[in-house]
């Protein structure tokens, strides 16, 4: 008998809500001997085993997994596929940063055949570390956006892009004028948004390298597109901070400055916000707008630590994000990792719990992609991960002393990295194996 559907056994774990709302134990649903159904790229059932087995169709194979875990595919909020081959680049605080490695790197991606090998690396990099879907910048270039959108939807991955806007305070060779982004991005909105998995956002780099003018074209694409997302970076660095000061001194602060030109909303995602004031956290949590959490980027850069407490109190919405090239990993369990000791150095704590909520739901709710991805309700596409708690010989080993699920996660989040992955599936799809 022939069937469409397959099933995977193994321990199972998924988020159902923000422990920081509804405290830990009602945060996440786990089951031992877990089994996900798939059936025709969607989550069918996912639970108990046993239970789950006694109604599976005869002939549905199923695959078992010894010593590992399933869990959604990781969600990444933040990152820039161009500057994949500038990663670890030696140091520079954020402005001279972006001057003297980020924008020779960028010049690059005009042309379409570099621009589609690097998006190979890229995804091939994202996919080996559990990632199925992100939210990336190109650069300036259309050229680049259409070569990672036809390079993601080979892979039938859900990933979000967008040409940078950048028509001022950018080398000439990278700058383009607020009218040609508006046309440009149009087109591309056009030819990509909707197409498959696949989602169009408008892309300002950050405040300083765009005009009034081109800001407020990029709030009329939102206007006339509403199902568009916009992607940006805000308060990072205290010394950006201070040139948009200047550079905008009509307006109240940072987040002001986009506020201004209509670009908060329920499906845009600000970068950072390591320096945000009480009454910004709050226009945040009034537009549903929200905060991509970059710690590798931000310890790396020397840009600070992200208060994760007062956005969960102000009931901001935060996702996380590698923020490749300033992130120094594309693992989202490295950058949790990060994470853990950004919270540590501020006298606080994250949960096991939090962490795999960030990776996986809260990066979904962040994008408003949660009836699609990021848990295994039922109806959800197939986008999971087997984790392997028998990765190196470390993990076996401190693996062999770990007494619950809680203590588990962490040991995976702290050690993990790249081997820990032992297949990546989208929409039911295997996209990686090793």
């Amino acid at each position: 008998m022939t069937t469409n559907s397959h099933a995977y056994r193994a321990a199972l774990i998924h988020s159902i809500a923000d422990p920081a709302k509804v405290g830990t134990e009602a945060s996440y649903e786990y089951f031992e001997d877990g089994l996900l159904i798939v059936r025709d790229g969607k989550v069918q059932a996912a639970g108990d085993a046993q239970a789950l087995l006694a109604d599976l169709p005869p002939g549905t194979p199923v695959t078992e997994y010894e010593n590992a875990l399933l869990c959604p595919g990781f969600i990444d909020t933040h990152i820039h596929y161009p500057q994949t081959g500038m990663i670890a680049s030696y140091g520079e605080q954020l402005l001279d940063w972006l001057n003297n490695y980020t924008f020779p790197t960028e010049q690059h991606f005009s042309d379409p055949e570099h621009a589609g090998k690097v998006a190979d690396i890229f995804l091939d990099e994202l996919t080996r570390n559990g990632t199925t879907t992100a939210l990336v910048f190109g650069t300036v270039h259309p050229e680049s956006v259409d070569a990672f959108f036809s390079k993601a939807e080979q892979r039938n991955l859900r990933m979000i892009a967008g040409k940078v806007m950048m028509d001022r305070n950018a080398p000439d060779y990278l700058t383009d004028t607020a009218q040609s982004s508006y046309e440009d991005s149009k087109a591309l909105i056009e030819r990509w948004h909707g197409k498959g998995r696949l989602h169009y956002a408008v892309t300002p780099r950050f405040a300083p390298t765009s005009s009034d003018e081109q800001l407020t074209m990029a709030g009329q694409l939102l206007k006339e597109y509403p199902d568009l997302y916009m992607h940006t970076h805000l308060s990072e660095n205290k010394q950006e901070i201070e040139w948009v000061k200047e550079l905008f001194p009509e307006r109240s602060g940072y987040l002001d400055v986009y506020d201004h030109h209509e670009l908060l909303g329920k499906r845009s995602v600000f970068a950072h916000g390591v320096h945000l004031c009480d009454s910004e956290c709050q226009r945040l949590a009034e537009t549903e707008s929200a905060i991509a959490f970059c710690p590798t980027s931000n310890l790396f850069l020397g840009s600070g630590l992200f208060d994760l407490p007062k956005l969960e109190a102000e009931n901001v919405k935060v996702g996380l994000g590698t923020d490749v090239g300033a992130g120094t990993s594309f693992s989202i369990l490295q950058t949790l990792n990060e994470a853990y000791k950004i919270m540590q150095l501020q006298g606080e704590k994250l949960n096991p719990f939090k962490s795999l909520y960030l990776a996986t739901l809260g990066g979904a709710e962040a994008l408003c992609l949660e009836d699609k991805i990021g848990s295994f309700a039922t109806g959800n596409e197939a986008d999971f991960v087997v984790l392997d708690y028998n990765s190196t010989p470390l993990m076996e080993y401190r693996m062999q002393q770990a007494s619950s699920i809680e203590e588990r996660l962490f040991v995976m989040m702290m050690l993990g990295d790249d081997r820990a992955i032992r297949e990546t599936f989208a929409m039911g799809n295997s996209v990686y194996r090793r």
